[in-house]
């Protein structure tokens, strides 16, 4: 969810924006909030603070970007990337079922799988036979 640091009004739009996303997702999406136009930081309207209460009190992952000077931009979806990873890898999200809303490569898919099955047998191993 983006919202304009320069406009207050679209940052009090957000409670309204979340509730509609977790109405119509799938309980597993992850959500980052972002306040974009941090190179207009002298017509800021909303503070860093106010962006990251709210975060916080809602269960987001949060970040200020600029997509002009492309502050940031990178590192919200690495952010979110990594977090979806961890949770596919921690059996959170299936990321061989589209119905959750992640769809990478089969692949991806099949080594990510082995992985975690290879892990779960070296705990198994390193618990029965040390």
């Amino acid at each position: 969810m983006v919202y304009d640091i320069t406009r207050r009004d679209s940052f009090e739009s957000l409670t309204r924006w979340l509730e509609e996303t977790r109405v119509n997702a799938n309980d597993k999406t992850v959500l980052m909030l972002i306040g974009n136009k941090a190179d207009l930081d002298a017509e800021r309207k909303v503070s860093t603070e106010e962006g990251e209460n709210f975060a916080r009190i809602n269960g987001l992952l949060f970040m200020e970007t600029s997509a002009k000077t492309a502050t940031n931009v990178d590192s919200a979806f690495t952010k979110t990337a990594e977090l979806i990873l961890n949770q596919i890898e921690q059996g959170h999200i299936d990321a061989t079922n589209e119905a959750i809303g992640v769809k990478i490569g089969s692949q991806a898919s099949e080594n990510i799988l082995k992985d975690k099955k290879d892990k779960n047998e070296n705990v198994a191993t390193s618990k029965c036979c040390n």
